[in-house]
């Protein structure tokens, strides 16, 4: 089964680089990698990195900024790579693939690709898979290279996390920053632009149009460690809203349980008051909090829309 990276990616060309590190690292390569950022500085220096002397590596900029659109560009350039080598839809010559979605400050254990073909090639009923986050740095200050390292080698213990355990199990959701499917989901499921910038739930977005074909599972032996970089986020009046707004999109279009999307909103609303009591000098409590002041007023005039922080 052959393996594909997309990576979508604004402000971080140098963790980008560091990701290709670990890619070209990987025991079981991949077979093409698809960067998309929003400007040129993005994919400024990537052209020089010794992966491409092995891997196919195709940079992008994309017209719009946004992880949804990114994300759909990479998967619209895989597409039409793959299409130049199939004899059309009925080929039974052609391979099966997959793609892995990774955040740019994702750190994969170098077993990751090679584990995540084992299990989507055993198991034909699964459609994606979601790997064991070891370590998570986007509720914290985030976490060093170097302490990546450690948890990737067993220095440090895996700290507490959804994605975490050691059996594998059916989930409704992948975690955005590492989350992959087979060829079958990525032809026809794509992310949903209407969940603009951060794009924040379109993980669970797409994972439930993809559910349509089969099952979604949380997968132990995909290790990793998602830094959480603080460059490049969104604002946290932005973000705020994005927090309210999105739930309740989602709802509309029934790629989200309205209970689901009740106890997000009600979690991240009571978090950021609690938090705005005393200014924190990481996140922007504050400002999640008018956000979410905002998206609650447009939803009871009945003017929601996640495409509104477009113009705040």
């Amino acid at each position: 089964m052959q393996s594909y990276v997309i990576v979508a990616t604004k402000g971080r060309a140098a963790e980008t680089a560091t990701l290709f590190d670990y890619l070209l690292r990987q025991e079981r390569r991949p077979d093409g990698v698809y960067v998309i950022g929003a400007e040129p500085a993005d994919i400024d220096g990537l052209d020089t990195h010794p992966l491409r002397r092995v891997v196919p590596v195709t940079l992008l900029v994309s017209d719009t900024a946004g992880s949804t659109v990114q994300r759909n560009r990479g998967i619209e350039a895989l597409l039409r790579d793959i299409g130049r080598t199939e004899h059309g839809p009925n080929d039974t010559s052609a391979r099966r693939w997959f793609a892995a979605f990774f955040d740019d400050d994702f750190r994969p254990h170098e077993t990751w690709l090679r584990n995540c073909a084992l299990v989507l090639n055993e198991q034909p009923d699964v459609i994606g898979m979601t790997g064991q986050v070891l370590a998570d740095g986007v509720k914290s200050r985030g976490i060093g290279e170097a302490d990546a390292q450690r948890y990737l080698s067993g220095a440090l213990p895996p700290l507490e996390h959804w994605a975490s355990g050691d059996e594998r199990r059916d989930i409704e959701s992948g975690y955005g920053c590492n989350m992959a499917f087979v060829d079958r989901a990525v032809r026809v499921c794509r992310f949903d632009e209407a969940l603009p910038l951060y794009g924040w739930q379109e993980d669970r977005d797409y994972t439930s149009q993809a559910l349509k074909l089969g099952r979604f599972v949380y997968e132990p032996s995909c290790r990793g460690v998602h830094l959480g970089t603080k460059k490049g986020r969104t604002s946290g009046v932005r973000f705020g809203y994005s927090q309210i707004a999105n739930p309740i999109f989602l709802v509309k279009k029934n790629t989200m349980e309205r209970r689901n999307a009740y106890a997000f909103i009600t979690r991240h609303l009571l978090s950021n008051l609690y938090h705005s009591v005393r200014a924190d000098p990481v996140f922007d409590y504050r400002g999640r909090l008018w956000g979410n002041m905002l998206a609650l007023v447009d939803f009871a005039c009945g003017t929601s829309d996640p495409r509104r922080i477009l113009k705040m």
